[in-house]
């Protein structure tokens, strides 16, 4: 029998037309989408169908459009596939933002909260560094440990660079000041790295700099109401599977600062006997899977395509 974990995917999936079809398609998207709108006085739907790309890739917009365009499909499985999550999964995960997403989709977060905390933490992240002072950059082909002593290397008194993302194996993401970030990769290239590029971003996410944004997450999670999940959240920070309420607040806070232990995650989830993962609204954390753990298997559901392929199968 097979036992799956559900995923949602971080900034960077979004792109103009994300969950159009969709709500074209389904009563139960159009429904995630106007209560996602209601709950920011904004008609992010109407900028998630037609763009422009560059106001949709906002943080404060592509955080909150991710979640929604995410849990739209979960509504159409439980509409239209009699699908309930708790009874077909061991686990859910979402990278970053995703984490949201995945304890929206577990019933611990509702939609309107997520959406309303998700715009806070754009905002939250978008301000806490001036555009230009921080970077991110992915190195490739690299190991985890490499990376994170090129980030030390590179790093100074005044400067920060850390690890930021451990996507998969070969994979992470180093984050931080500009120019500490610019000399870790040329610090990793010397360590046998593949390539080393600066990312598209327009903060240092889930580094010590992002500190006003955690600050601000703070205030705002310890208002808000989390219940426990149905089903086991793992999380970024922990790499492990977490249940209680005021653990998974105090986590979505690290979160902001801290290290996405992705492949970790991933490792942890299979581990726990899970053979079958499965990303919800894009295709950016599925492809991962396989360059973790080559033994589970690996789908992405985001067209209605997909959703009946997954719902006969």
């Amino acid at each position: 029998m097979t036992t799956r974990a559900f995923l949602f995917p971080g900034q960077g999936s979004q792109t103009p037309g994300m969950g159009k079809a969709l709500a074209e398609a389904s009563a139960a998207a159009r429904a995630v989408f106007e209560e996602v709108d209601d709950a920011l006085g904004q008609k992010l739907s109407a900028l998630m169908f037609e763009g422009p790309a560059d106001e949709l890739t906002l943080t404060a917009n592509a955080q909150p459009a991710i979640m929604a365009n995410s849990i739209a499909v979960l509504r159409i499985l439980e509409a239209e596939a009699g699908f309930i999550l708790s009874e077909q999964a061991r686990f859910v995960a979402g990278h970053s933002l995703g984490e949201y997403s995945a304890l929206c989709a577990a019933g611990s977060i509702d939609i309107a909260d997520a959406a309303r905390l998700l715009r806070t933490r754009g905002d939250a992240m978008q301000a806490a560094v001036p555009v230009g002072e921080g970077a991110m950059a992915a190195l490739l082909g690299l190991s985890f440990e490499d990376a994170v002593a090129s980030a030390d290397e590179a790093a100074t008194t005044d400067e920060i660079c850390v690890a930021a993302n451990d996507n998969a194996p070969g994979q992470v993401v180093i984050s931080g000041h500009k120019a500490a970030v610019e000399r870790a990769i040329e610090i990793a290239k010397g360590k046998g790295a593949k390539r080393g590029m600066l990312l598209p971003v327009s903060a240092p996410f889930h580094s010590p700099l992002m500190k006003p944004a955690a600050e601000v997450m703070q205030a705002a999670l310890a208002n808000a109401k989390v219940n426990a999940p149905t089903i086991p959240v793992v999380t970024n920070v922990t790499a492990d599977a977490e249940t209680e309420p005021a653990t998974l607040k105090k986590l979505l806070v690290d979160q902001v600062t801290g290290t996405v232990r992705w492949r970790e995650s991933i490792s942890a989830m299979a581990d726990g006997g899970v053979d079958s993962f499965v990303e919800l609204g894009a295709k950016v954390v599925g492809p991962m899977v396989k360059r973790i753990t080559t033994d589970a298997e690996a789908a992405s559901i985001v067209t209605m395509d997909d959703i009946e392929t997954f719902a006969k199968g």
